[in-house]
């Protein structure tokens, strides 16, 4: 018998909390909860779940600081980030924390078992592609073990980057537009209205990380109208 995918829902508002447990329950996981941030990183710390979702106000420990923690030792434990903030600000904190997704309060609860769902889809498919990416003589991705260097900089990446990485390089002949990237590395579904700048920001750290000059990429540049194209010594 398979066992039942664990999520671990961080929220210190009990309404909230109740409800996402039931509707959770309702869809088949086995649950478990905290009220507060510092037990809450303790539990997010454990490696016994499959998922994480973090509230981001919480008394002890905001949901920034116990993302941040996790991913100090676990860059591939998958969090998923709710938040009442919805600001350009306080998401690319999230995500540059390394939340794999954020959803924003009120919410659809449809919407959010759709991103519980393609969040724990990516995580368990294990991708068969190859180990580097060399970008060029002085850089390249290590993805098998979530690393890299450019030049002397060693670099390290989240699960999810590198996964857009190895999707851009997989079709490296021609740009990949932004709604395929939201389908194919996030797992939503075409037909969905969602409103997200998620591809946006996991493209700006990217380039960050990868590009020798950020607001000048010649690896991961943009094809206007058509979406993002990734640019290796093979490619050019």
């Amino acid at each position: 018998m398979n066992r039942k995918l664990r999520i671990l829902v961080v929220e210190d508002e009990a309404a909230i909390r109740t409800g996402l447990i039931d509707v959770l329950v309702y869809h088949g996981y086995d649950t478990d909860f905290s009220e507060e941030g510092i037990d809450g990183l303790k539990k997010a710390q454990s490696g016994q779940y499959d998922l994480i979702l973090l509230d981001v106000m919480l008394p002890g420990m905001d949901g920034f600081e116990i993302c941040n923690r996790v991913r100090e030792n676990d860059r591939e434990q998958p969090i998923i980030m709710l938040t009442a903030k919805t600001s350009d600000e306080d998401i690319i904190q999230g995500l540059s924390l390394g939340a794999d997704d954020y959803v924003a309060k009120p919410f659809s609860v449809a919407q959010l078992v759709l991103r519980i769902q393609a969040v724990l889809r990516r995580a368990k498919v294990a991708a068969e592609q190859e180990n580097q990416i060399q970008l060029d003589n002085d850089t390249f991705v290590d993805t098998r073990n979530l690393s890299g260097k450019r030049k002397n900089t060693e670099l390290s990446f989240t699960r999810r980057e590198i996964e857009i990485l190895q999707y851009l390089k997989t079709h490296e002949e021609r740009p990949v537009p932004r709604e395929e990237l939201l389908t194919k590395i996030w797992g939503y579904a075409k037909d969905l209205d969602i409103e997200t700048r998620t591809v946006d920001i996991h493209i700006a750290k990217l380039r960050r990380k990868i590009e020798h000059e950020s607001s000048s990429p010649n690896f991961l540049v943009t094809v206007r109208g058509a979406g993002y194209r990734l640019m290796t010594q093979a490619s050019a």
